[in-house]
């Protein structure tokens, strides 16, 4: 099976250049082959001192069998490896529900309690944002959509996300932290969805 193909924004989205007001800002590339609405879902508001990016991801699964996975917001570890448990605090798994999750050791955190934001099981798109935990990624915000691929047979899933520049840090040196840990996470999105097309 070949390596699943995983893209990001060329250029690294950050607010430092307008340090007195928020800016909406879409990280995508403009030149990328998606629905209008993914442009809609994916543009954030980002305020001074924050930035933002993008991930998108190929994947040899068709996007029903991919959202299935996406959209369990009580077991995100499942395809996110750097992540050790999660538990739900309140809620059954539907908007507005918290859960907290516990990162593996060799990651510079411990713990992150998180809101679902959207849970839209029409139009395909989840977020959820950071509320507190032992971490740096303060006020991050993620979006996720599933779209179909031109061949129908597999789908295109999109990553975006804003966050708060830590102090001491540059936001290329932020970015660069979270887009790895994105990239990491979709492609083992990919691989598990493709297991689970073969196991059908």
């Amino acid at each position: 099976m070949p390596m699943p193909s995983t893209s990001s924004s060329p250029n690294i989205r950050s607010n430092n250049d307008n340090p007195m007001r928020s800016t909406w800002i879409c990280p995508l590339p403009a030149d990328i082959q998606l629905p209008e609405t993914a442009f809609r879902h994916h543009t954030h508001r980002v305020a001074p001192n924050q930035c933002c990016s993008a991930a998108v991801q190929t994947i040899d699964a068709p996007k029903d069998v991919v959202w299935s996975v996406i959209r369990r917001f009580d077991s995100p570890h499942a395809y996110k490896h750097f992540l050790k448990s999660c538990r739900l605090v309140s809620g059954d798994g539907g908007v507005g529900s918290m859960r907290e999750v516990t990162v593996v050791s060799g990651i510079p955190a411990g713990s992150s309690l998180e809101r679902l934001e959207i849970l839209d099981d029409e139009e395909l798109v989840m977020s959820f944002s950071v509320v507190g935990g032992d971490h740096r990624l303060r006020n991050y915000i993620s979006v996720s959509s599933v779209h179909e691929a031109p061949t129908k047979a597999a789908a295109v899933v999109v990553e975006s996300y804003v966050v708060d520049v830590p102090y001491g840090n540059t936001v290329e040196e932020t970015v660069a932290f979270v887009d790895t840990i994105v990239k990491c996470n979709l492609q083992s999105l990919a691989h598990i969805s493709a297991d689970l097309v073969v196991s059908q």
